[in-house]
């Protein structure tokens, strides 16, 4: 069975997995707000449907995801403060649907994943990605911070692997992603599906009862205070948004001129 929605393809088949499909190839499958309310209800859908057991999240093309849709980000910055809470909180609850599944969740991801697409990553409990893939919080770049998927990066790794990707923007290679605990295996682009396969196959040998009580579980222990760390997180952002130097970061990156702190 196939569930189509504009900007995401949700398929289940008899065993119990559903795939869900990003699919806005031409923007490399960045998020906007059609995409984000997507996928919330694609995540309800998950979640309350009994059949299905287990979920897959995957792209086609040469990018996972590449974090914010450019027209999205024009929106943020063309409205207020209220405006600017109320995006990020969607954004943010989006993720928090997929990081409170009582299903596993297996993202499978090739190529680049950036900003939101780690957000997605760090939402997974199981991420399986190509050696050649390569990932990035670029928010600092723009004068921005990492703040809306913050929450859930940091209870994937913990704060003291967060502070060598959070606050210079660095790039990070599938093995060094690997190191931090936010992939799960690093395998080669031919041995992708095949361990996507077999990490499917090992989910469905589990009980559904058992698996949802020790995702339950773990939730409770590394994130019991998450619904107040993405307040915090995004009144942090919005702080942040109304500052001169985000300010002049974002019209820079628009503009395609360096950000003022790069000028002489």
């Amino acid at each position: 069975m196939t569930i189509n929605f504009n900007t995401i393809i949700l398929e289940k088949d008899a065993s119990g997995l559903a795939t869900l499909t990003l699919n806005r190839p031409e923007r490399h499958h960045a998020f906007n707000a059609e995409m984000i309310a997507e996928l919330t209800v694609a995540a309800d859908h998950i979640r309350t449907e009994e059949a299905i057991r287990l979920v897959v999240i995957k792209s086609e093309g040469p990018s996972f995801c590449a974090g914010a849709d450019l027209a999205w980000m024009k929106a943020q910055q063309d409205a207020d403060r209220a405006g600017k809470m109320a995006e990020a909180t969607k954004l943010a609850m989006m993720l928090k649907a997929f990081h409170d599944l009582p299903k596993p969740v297996i993202a499978r991801v090739q190529g680049q994943a950036f900003g939101g697409g780690l957000g997605l990553m760090a939402v997974a409990d199981q991420v399986i990605a190509v050696d050649d893939a390569r990932f990035a919080l670029t928010e600092t770049k723009l004068g921005l911070i990492p703040a809306t998927i913050g929450p859930f990066v940091i209870a994937k790794i913990g704060g003291a692997k967060a502070r060598s990707v959070f606050i210079t923007g660095s790039m990070m290679t599938a093995e060094q992603a690997c190191h931090l605990g936010l992939v799960s295996h690093v395998v080669s682009r031919d041995g992708l599906d095949d361990a996507v396969a077999r990490e499917v196959n090992t989910a469905l040998k589990a009980a559904p009862g058992a698996m949802a009580r020790a995702k339950a579980m773990l939730r409770q222990i590394t994130s019991p205070n998450l619904d107040a760390e993405i307040a915090l997180a995004i009144d942090h952002l919005a702080d942040c948004w109304e500052s001169e130097e985000t300010q002049g970061g974002i019209a820079a990156f628009f503009d395609k001129t360096p950000p003022p702190w790069l000028k002489p």
